[in-house]
């Protein structure tokens, strides 16, 4: 048995239900003579995932993210599925003037946002960003936040509120275990960042103590925000149905609202609670080995952390160009490409840059493109070179799209089973360039949802600064639940019993 057949021969399968749906993200397998077609079919076939395979790591999804959940069984699971202490989505009634301060990289934002409830917006009413020097993120914690501090001062005297005290969001995108919204403890320093004090240590407490020191002005209640948290939240506000967050870009996570009893590590059956699932884990535990390429492992290999991120590495923007590459020089060296010519660009790693894919996969320009990019590597093409090209760029990002709305499917299906819902409605708040820039990308992640999740009706909605409008909605939920808890201990529990009978409703 061919390895065509044992996947079902997914590659041309995929084609006639685009052809049958109307769906635009079919694979472009035209003007290839058939030759050469079954040849590179040979390295394109381990790609292409059948529903069924798609199933299997839906349900391997499902088993690891309970596993997550779970008190004693976290620890070991390649799914982390942490808790993040937002215990609620945006109801509407949200509003006031927050700050949000977002760092993530060698630059850090601060935001003035405004939460207008007679119009349901959240406006970005300034903000300010501020450099991190080389030298500050290898020095002191203290320092760090010191410097912090000093930008959030410059910023709040430019917007003219120095004598008010606002609550703030944080967006703080480093591994760190949350203990509460205001409580978050930093695992390790990545992408550069070495300060030393820091690891082991809660961050809000550092900010805290580095506005203290300077003494010049206040803040109010913080909150920790993971930035799959926020871009839930900053949708949340324009469609409070919104209960899931995704992001596929550079990275991919997501994030949905969990039953509490199913959180087993906190205390509490009430009510809900959002969960940052981390599913860039995903088959860090060897569970994905089935359906990962030679080029799949090639890359995590070569990669700064090999065996770490293994579904990240297999449908995320930092990757996607990569494995592209290893295809295209394999094409190469077999002699079904460039007539066996190797340039020096395609030998380089990271230089077939991801964005190229979604250039050569324009619907109108896709081919024009494909020869303006592989000249600018340095290869001799011809007419047939060029379609070949763009047939494993499509083959590629179309199992990206299509593993990614599998694991999307999977949250959706787990949150409908919880509930005891017949049919699930909701609404997922999406970012990243992936998403954003791909022409085909979200159409048949759709698509894929749709078929795996048959019993769940989802709208897309893409967010709006995440990090920045988002963390100040996750701020402004704290704040107005902080007051309903204060309202709730003052009362003689008829607002308890309503918020049960409100919740049988859902």
């Amino acid at each position: 048995m061919s390895s065509r057949e044992a996947n079902g021969d997914c590659t041309t399968k995929i084609s006639k239900k685009a052809k049958m749906s109307g769906d635009t993200a079919h694979l472009h397998r035209d003007g290839i003579p058939a030759d050469t077609l079954s040849k590179v079919d040979m390295y394109l076939d381990s790609f292409c995932l059948s529903e069924e395979k798609l199933q299997k790591v839906s349900a391997q999804l499902r088993k690891d993210m309970i596993r997550g959940l779970g008190k004693h069984s976290h620890n070991k699971a390649p799914v982390k599925m942490l808790p993040t202490f937002v215990r609620a989505t945006p109801d509407g009634t949200e509003k006031g003037d927050f700050l949000a301060l977002d760092l993530g990289g060698t630059n850090f934002r601060v935001l003035h946002v405004r939460v207008v409830e007679e119009e349901q917006k959240v406006l970005k009413m300034d903000s300010q960003i501020c450099a991190i020097p080389k030298e500050m993120m290898l020095g002191t914690g203290e320092q760090l936040f010191d410097h912090i501090a000093a930008c959030l001062s410059d910023f709040l005297v430019s917007q003219d509120l120095k004598g008010q005290t606002l609550p703030l969001g944080f967006t703080f995108s480093f591994p760190c275990e949350q203990k509460e919204i205001d409580k978050s403890i930093l695992i390790r320093w990545t992408k550069g960042f070495n300060c030393s004090g820091v690891e082991g240590e809660d961050v809000v407490k550092l900010l805290k103590e580095a506005i203290h020191r300077r003494g010049d002005f206040n803040i109010g209640s913080v909150a920790m925000v993971n930035d799959t948290v926020g871009t839930m939240m900053s949708c949340g506000y324009r469609d409070q149905s919104c209960e899931i967050g995704m992001i596929i870009g550079t990275g991919t996570n997501a994030c949905y609202m969990e039953e509490m009893k199913n959180v087993k590590r906190v205390e509490g059956e009430d009510g809900r609670m959002c969960i940052n699932t981390e599913w860039g884990g995903f088959g860090d535990d060897k569970s994905l080995r089935g359906i990962q390429t030679e080029f799949d492992l090639k890359v995590d290999e070569t990669s700064i952390n090999p065996g770490v991120h293994t579904f990240e590495k297999m449908i995320s923007g930092m990757y996607l160009g990569e494995i592209v590459r290893l295809v295209l020089l394999k094409l190469t060296e077999e002699k079904l490409l460039f007539e066996g010519q190797i340039s020096e660009a395609l030998k380089t790693p990271e230089r077939f840059e991801t964005k190229f894919i979604s250039e050569i996969e324009e619907p109108d320009s896709g081919l024009e493109n494909t020869q303006r990019i592989l000249t600018k590597l340095g290869l001799k093409w011809n007419e047939v070179d060029s379609r070949v090209v763009r047939l494993v760029c499509d083959t590629i990002s179309s199992r990206s799209a299509r593993l990614c709305g599998a694991a999307l499917a999977t949250i959706a299906n787990h949150m409908r089973i919880c509930r005891g819902l017949d049919h699930l409605k909701t609404t997922v708040g999406v970012d990243g360039t992936v998403y954003r820039k791909h022409p085909n990308f979200s159409e048949e992640l759709k698509e894929t949802v749709r078929s795996l999740a048959s019993k769940c009706d989802i709208t897309f909605l893409v967010s709006e600064d995440g990090s920045g409008k988002g963390a100040a909605m996750v701020t402004a939920v704290a704040q107005r639940l902080a007051l309903q808890s204060r309202l709730l201990e003052d009362s003689e529990g008829e607002d308890e019993e309503e918020e049960v009978e409100e919740e049988e409703d859902v």
